[in-house]
């Protein structure tokens, strides 16, 4: 979440969107040759100047970003649902399919085949459940994402309607700052658990899953791995995670800039004197 802790009132003419834009570029371009310098007394404001325009659009646009890359996060994730397929061959069933089916939040363990047929291979199939329980990775994930979406939300509401209480209290840049970079590790460390557990799934529902079936050993029993569901968009889960960390971790120092910690380096490096009025009217024309 960002909003300028800050004003000037009366540094900006009475103009918006490009045209403000275009002001403090000519001021950031200008301030500091000779021939205009003078003019503004001390050149180095012009840059708070600038500072204040250019970072200002960016941070009203991040939390409209994080709540989109959330949304597919938890929503690739979240909505997943596969299957497990193997042909079994016994007495009296030839190449028969079995299914197991799993969605998230995958506990595994609890997925059993179906049977191959009403009387269970004359007796000696028994039920077959899949390996692992990955529902922590899984749920801290899309539980991060959907906490994340809900915090984008209440940043961009703070910053469209409550941005005068904002920016009177230091505390709230603060906070927020607190708030950014411990999502942005959270997203570190959920993204990184979820990647594994994603491969430990890979593992548990392919063909390497065949091995370990004891009623395929049985006498007179062949199981042959078939199919089991692509998990591309598993794969994509992984991905907005990691652009999510990305985001959050680069929106640290806007958020940063927002705050006291940063508003003191800069009054000590700026005698926070303003361009006269006779330079203002130049940049215009």
């Amino acid at each position: 979440m960002y909003s300028p802790t800050w004003k000037l009132p009366h540094v900006f003419p009475p103009v918006a969107g490009l045209s403000r834009l275009i002001y403090c570029s000519n001021i950031c371009h200008r301030a500091n040759s000779d021939k205009v310098a003078p003019s503004l007394h001390i050149p180095d404001q012009s840059f708070l100047i600038c500072q204040y325009q250019v970072h200002r659009a960016p941070h009203l646009v991040n939390p409209s970003i994080t709540c989109i890359f959330s949304i597919f996060a938890f929503a690739t994730c979240g909505g997943f649902q596969g299957e497990t397929t193997l042909l079994v061959s016994c007495k009296g069933v030839v190449n028969e399919t079995v299914t197991a089916g799993f969605a998230y939040p995958f506990r595994l363990n609890t997925v059993v085949f179906s049977a191959p047929d009403p009387k269970r291979c004359g007796g000696t199939w028994t039920d077959v459940y899949l390996v692992g329980n990955f529902s922590s990775s899984a749920q801290f994930f899309v539980s991060l994402a959907v906490l994340v979406f809900l915090y984008c939300i209440a940043a961009l509401v703070v910053y469209v309607g409550y941005k005068h209480v904002y920016q009177q209290n230091s505390k709230f840049p603060l906070t927020d700052l607190a708030i950014t970079v411990i999502t942005a590790f959270l997203w570190l460390v959920s993204t990184f658990a979820w990647a594994k557990a994603l491969a430990d799934i890979k593992m548990s529902t392919g063909a390497s899953i065949i091995p370990g079936i004891e009623s395929c050993k049985a006498p007179g029993t062949t199981c042959r791995f078939a199919s089991v569901t692509s998990m591309g968009t598993l794969n994509v889960s992984v991905v907005f995670g990691l652009l999510n960390m990305v985001l959050w971790g680069g929106n640290v120092w806007f958020v940063y800039k927002d705050t006291n910690l940063h508003n003191q380096s800069n009054r000590l490096s700026s005698p926070g004197i303003y361009p006269t009025q006779e330079y203002r009217n130049k940049m215009i024309l």
